[in-house]
């Protein structure tokens, strides 16, 4: 073939490769009739010369532990990576390629982690996948202080565009990385100046390379995409820095070669066009009615990697085996992460709280769960965004991880929940037990990065404080309302407001367990009774997501249901009521979900479907209450907007309180 358009000191065989990844992206967007051709035709150079020339990684085991990391930061290029995956082997045939965005099909529009062989993380929403890498990132570096640079010694690379540079997210990522001094990790930033509106000038302009320099990243600047010389000495020396992370700039051309839309808005979101299509090829001295042509020399070139793949990870699986003769311990800890286990005897340090009408905020009690369970599984690591003291999340004696102190386990993520939330992300995706901690209020600013955490089915603990108006004189800002409503909202999400100290115990046993489910811990900062055990039923109960905790002889007339702080009230109204002779049962329900994941006849036990006289109080949203009341129950609840004022005052003025529990009940029982 004649190849034209590129750098004439490009070889043949290289610039055929090439091509073979901008052909495959054009034709399978065309097929699809959806999708995003430019970036990947303008990247393939770059993306081309990282995987051939310096990325270690084993296509037949894309989990090898010790592989490099590559994450397509910009998820809409996504036939970049599709085209990448099944050139160099990995269990992506082409009729995948064939059928991309189509139902069932392994090449969705954007990269999903666990569905596509060689997806690090699911990518799409921008500045996410830059978040990740700085998780995994953090991850290689614990990792290897852990068990030595012999057994972890891998790189995080991530591709992304002008839209990551512009989220807000990949800022607060980008400052933290530079802060902690990860020398491992390098982002190639594809300065193709095109957006989906148009050129870039309509709404940024900044000196991306100063804002880098300024975070204590090592920035380099290439030129021309095509220029492989250059491309290579740019990895190089990002590979070369000790204390830095690396940004590569590279300037491309969206949908290179295209004649007519190259460099525009029309090559980024949408099919280039049969006749587009054919004269670009044409440019590029391609059979012009070739559809996902793929060259014997390309394919025998770029299937090397398997070979070099297997013996990349037999080497290490050699130096892995001699560690584990001379540290069987660790080596056994190693495997536990690896394989998503657990250690005998994790909860055996799980306390049990005696009775005690004054009690404890959970946010207290769960601090002291979570440093018994920390003592016994040495990779729960976390930390807050700056709120550590009042999230009382702190792993006592965990110390600080820091540049130059990567094997602590308490990570300060500064003012930065949207950062922290993406960056745990990618500490689980690196198979660490991570938490990240703040205010409820503030989840909002992570939402994005949340919802990734169930959409990817990572075990990730969100420990969220202050989570009602019980906050108190801080008032509306800091009061979250519909805050747990809208994590329920979550599928996959698991959400948990324990109601006293030994249902926050238990709630760590169902999240230490988890293996595909994100659990959201919604904790108080007001002291709530630690439940008389002996009196009521155990808090073993949390596991189903909703129990009854004091019950009647036979049928009850009416059932009142409380979650987290408002449970007390229940419980007070119902001894109220059954002093009166009412036939009263107790539920606590701290879960929807593991409520509704239980089975219909456990359901019917707990809600009979007789008793239709029901209600539920909780400081917060309504609305998601009423599957389980029905027409005929009642919700005490908040949809408005909290005030400033002690927090006894607001419950009481807001209904949240032992009377307003009795009375409405007494109102239903007519």
């Amino acid at each position: 073939m004649n190849i034209t358009l590129d750098n004439p000191q490009t070889k043949p065989l290289d610039q055929l490769c090439i091509n073979t990844i901008r052909t495959l992206a054009m034709d399978g967007v065309q097929k699809a009739n959806s999708g995003h051709p430019g970036a990947p035709m303008g990247l393939a150079p770059v993306a081309f010369w990282l995987w051939d020339k310096f990325l270690r990684h084993n296509p037949e085991n894309p989990q090898w532990a010790n592989r490099d990391r590559f994450v397509l930061s910009g998820g809409h290029g996504s036939m970049l990576l599709y085209s990448l995956l099944h050139l160099t082997g990995y269990d992506l045939p082409m009729n995948e390629l064939q059928s991309f965005r189509q139902w069932g099909s392994k090449t969705p529009g954007h990269p999903e982690y666990g569905l596509t062989p060689g997806v690090e993380t699911t990518t799409g929403p921008l500045g996410q996948g830059f978040t990740n890498s700085v998780g995994m990132a953090i991850a290689e570096r614990w990792l290897a202080a852990r068990f030595g640079s012999e057994i972890v010694d891998y790189r995080v690379y991530a591709i992304g565009g002008d839209g990551d540079m512009m989220e807000g997210v990949c800022s607060e990522a980008a400052s933290l990385a530079g802060h902690l001094g990860l020398n491992k990790l390098t982002w190639i930033y594809d300065n193709n100046k095109i957006t989906i509106e148009g050129h870039t000038h309509l709404a940024f302009s900044e000196d991306v390379a100063l804002r880098f320099k300024a975070y204590g990243w090592y920035v380099q600047h290439v030129t021309d995409v095509n220029d492989l010389k250059a491309v290579n000495r740019a990895i190089k020396k990002a590979q070369k820095q000790t204390e830095k992370p690396s940004l590569i700039i590279v300037d491309s051309h969206i949908g290179f070669g295209a004649p007519t839309k190259q460099d525009t808005h029309g090559a980024h979101g949408e099919p280039l066009g049969d006749d587009e299509i054919a004269k670009t090829k044409a440019r590029y001295g391609w059979p012009t009615d070739a559809k996902f042509l793929v060259p014997d020399d390309v394919a025998k070139h770029m299937r090397k990697q398997l070979r070099r793949g297997r013996k990349l990870e037999k080497e290490w699986q050699a130096k892995f085996d001699a560690f584990a003769q001379t540290n069987p311990a660790l080596a056994a800890e190693w495997n536990q992460i690896q394989k998503g286990e657990l250690p005998a005897g994790w909860d055996k340090d799980i306390p049990v709280f005696p009775a005690d009408p004054k009690g404890l905020a959970t946010r207290e009690s769960n601090g002291k769960v979570l440093n018994a369970v920390a003592k016994n599984v040495p990779w729960l690591l976390g930390g807050a965004a700056d709120l550590a003291p009042s999230t009382k999340t702190l792993i006592a004696g965990g110390g600080d991880f820091a540049k130059g102190s990567y094997g602590a386990r308490n990570f300060h993520f500064g003012v930065r929940e949207h950062a922290m939330t993406g960056i745990i992300n990618g500490l689980a995706l690196s198979k660490l037990r991570p938490y990240g901690a703040g205010f409820l209020i503030f989840q909002d600013y992570a939402r994005g990065s949340v919802r990734l955490s169930a959409l990817m089915e990572l075990p990730v603990i969100h420990i969220y404080t202050h989570d009602s108006v019980g906050v108190g004189e801080d008032g509306p800002t800091h009061q979250p309302i519909e805050h747990a409503l809208t994590l329920r909202a979550i599928p996959h999400m698991i959400v948990i407001r324990p109601g006293d100290a030994n249902e926050v115990a238990e709630a760590w046993r169902v999240v230490m367990e988890q293996k595909k489910h994100p659990v959201a811990l919604c904790l108080t900062r007001q002291a709530l009774p630690t439940l008389d055990r002996a009196k009521y039923a155990p808090a073993s109960g949390v596991r189903q997501g909703g129990y009854i905790l004091a019950d009647c002889d036979g049928q009850p007339e009416v059932i009142l249901i409380g979650t987290g702080s408002e449970l007390q009230y229940a419980v007070e109204a119902g001894e109220k009521l059954k002093a009166e002779g009412v036939k009263v049962r107790v539920v606590s329900m701290p879960s929807c979900e593991l409520f509704d994941h239980q089975s219909q006849d456990y359901r019917d036990k707990v809600l009979p479907p007789a008793v239709r006289k029901r209600v539920v109080i909780e400081a917060g949203a309504t609305l998601g209450w009423y599957k389980y009341v029905g027409l005929d129950g009642k919700v005490i609840g908040r949809d408005n907007f909290g005030a400033s004022a002690p927090f006894k005052e607001l419950y009481k003025h807001f209904g949240f309180t032992t009377e307003n529990v009795y009375t409405t009940a007494k109102s239903l029982l007519g």
